[in-house]
């Protein structure tokens, strides 16, 4: 996919984020879903080495969302990219779904692990990498994270192992939206400075970038690699993006649509 079919992809993803939000008639974490749409769309449009119609394609890259609490963004994403059928992607929080507010491993529904419990999903991206080199295969692993969860101890530990067994097959991406749960600015709660210091004082190779702009995404993504080291694309965000009454309002971070806040959300973001 070239820049303008991605941007489109995009598109695509934010409108049925909100259909299925709507439709399911409950509250959903609908802000920090809308906030990763771009690197989702950007992963799946042209970055990705998966089959749409193979899941268990054995030499695919893994894609892991550690902040698993906005899985309608990935359902939405794989839904879009021809992984998941309509059918399955309308049951999303309804009883007996495959598709749970939070990811459950599905590998055939391209789901790749299960999260809920913040802080946990680098760790697996941490062994599915290490299993990789260990096999000799050249496939990557990508890792989703919340600025929020990297609060928790177990990501700074993966993120220290990862440097250690020098695993350059390991992406990470921390969504940074400057928010977390339904609180005060992420900086509030617990300040963590400067993050692109951070991880490179942990010797990870660094990208900071516009986490809407997908040509900025895509080239970071691509190039800025370096053996021996894994690399993290700080991506910032905005909480809500691309819904203007959303957009930087934590009362989004879970909540339910109204017919009338539907329709005034189609109608923003240009439907």
């Amino acid at each position: 996919m070239n820049v303008k079919e991605m941007e489109s992809k995009a598109k695509k993803i934010r409108r049925k984020i909100l259909d299925v939000t709507y439709s399911c008639n409950s509250s959903v974490h609908i802000g920090g879903a809308l906030s990763m749409v771009d690197i989702m769309a950007t992963l799946y449009g042209s970055v990705l080495k998966y089959q749409p119609k193979n899941p268990e394609w054995e030499d695919r890259d893994k894609f892991i969302l550690s902040k698993g609490h906005c899985a309608i963004g990935l359902y939405s994403t794989l839904f879009e990219s021809g992984v998941i059928s309509e059918d399955v992607y309308l049951t999303f929080q309804k009883n007996e779904s495959d598709l749970t507010a939070h990811p459950v491993m599905n590998i055939p529904l391209g789901i790749e692990s299960s999260n809920g419990s913040l802080g946990q999903g680098l760790s697996m991206g941490v062994g599915l990498a290490v299993a990789a080199k260990i096999k000799k295969k050249n496939h990557k692993i990508y890792v989703l994270l919340g600025n929020g969860e990297c609060n928790e101890g177990s990501v700074w530990e993966a993120i220290m192992s990862a440097s250690s067994f020098k695993l350059d097959n390991l992406i990470a991406i921390v969504d940074n939206n400057g928010f977390q749960n339904e609180m005060e600015p992420s900086q509030a709660i617990m300040d963590t400075g400067n993050f692109e210091d951070k991880w490179k004082s942990f010797g990870w190779n660094v990208c900071s970038v516009d986490g809407h702009n997908i040509s900025e995404l895509y080239n970071a993504f691509i190039e800025f690699n370096v053996k021996n080291k894994p690399k993290v694309i700080i991506a910032h965000t905005l909480k809500g993006k691309g819904v203007a009454f959303m957009e930087n309002n934590n009362e989004w971070h879970h909540n339910r649509l109204t017919e009338e806040k539907y329709k005034q959300a189609l109608k923003e973001l240009g439907e």
